[in-house]
């Protein structure tokens, strides 16, 4: 079996291929995201504590987190499922996917690290690679550069080089708030109120209008039956 261990503190992944199916028995009949010690995969592992992320069977099927069991099963995906993509608008698909208990047919298993053991793993714990890409959301760049509220989040955006005359790209900032929003907030709330304060007058003119017609029409019965009174006493 292989196991692709990913550290997110570094960045960095490496996969190891264990044959002895003795080391890999603390991780069989075990679900997706349990923890799991590495002490039984060899020295270098001893303290480190792993995550089960995922894995694929020996057909390549993949892992599905709440199918309760530890072979394939056959179920009907729709949008927004994992291990699925919507292909038409609406449209459902029967796949095969694996069951999320860890069992001997699997053939790579992903792994997180959770706790670093006392040694270091050459190409996975000892270097670190740089994020690609900085944090996109407003409050994301004000956590990562400890930010208040007064500073323009604007100014501290990462941005990186690209092509061949390394132009300086930099990402649209997600839920910004400028003055040019806010005005924006007050003209629609502007709007709304108007709208409101409209249909309150016009209902109030029709409850008037609507009042008068009802008094019109019992006075219009009452000069009727009055009248028919009047012709049965002649």
């Amino acid at each position: 079996m292989k196991l692709n261990i990913s550290n997110p503190a570094t960045g960095l992944q490496k996969i190891f291929e264990i044959e002895d199916d003795k080391k890999l028995m603390p991780f069989f009949d075990k679900r997706m995201s349990r923890d799991v010690e590495g002490d039984s995969l060899g020295d270098e592992f001893k303290g480190y504590i792993f995550k089960i992320a995922g894995g694929n069977d020996k057909q390549g099927f993949p892992m599905k987190q709440g199918v309760l069991v530890n072979h394939r099963v056959r179920l009907l995906f729709k949008k927004g499922m994992s291990c699925y993509r919507e292909r038409r608008k609406g449209c459902r698909k029967r796949k095969s996917v694996r069951g999320c208990i860890v069992g001997p047919d699997i053939a790579v298993l992903a792994l997180v690290v959770v706790k670093k053991g006392e040694q270091e793993i050459p190409g996975l714990t000892d270097d670190s690679l740089p994020r690609r890409l900085g944090p996109k959301r407003a409050s994301n760049i004000r956590k990562l550069f400890n930010l208040e509220k007064k500073d323009d989040v604007r100014n501290f955006v990462v941005r990186r080089e690209v092509g061949k005359y390394k132009r300086s790209r930099a990402p649209k900032i997600q839920r910004l708030i400028t003055p040019r929003l806010l005005q924006r907030k007050r003209t629609i709330r502007g709007k709304i109120r108007k709208h409101m304060v409209k249909a309150q007058k016009l209902k109030q003119d029709y409850m008037k209008r609507l009042a008068e017609f009802r008094q019109e029409k019992k006075e219009a019965r009452a000069a009727e039956v009055a009248k028919k009174k009047k012709d049965k006493k002649k």
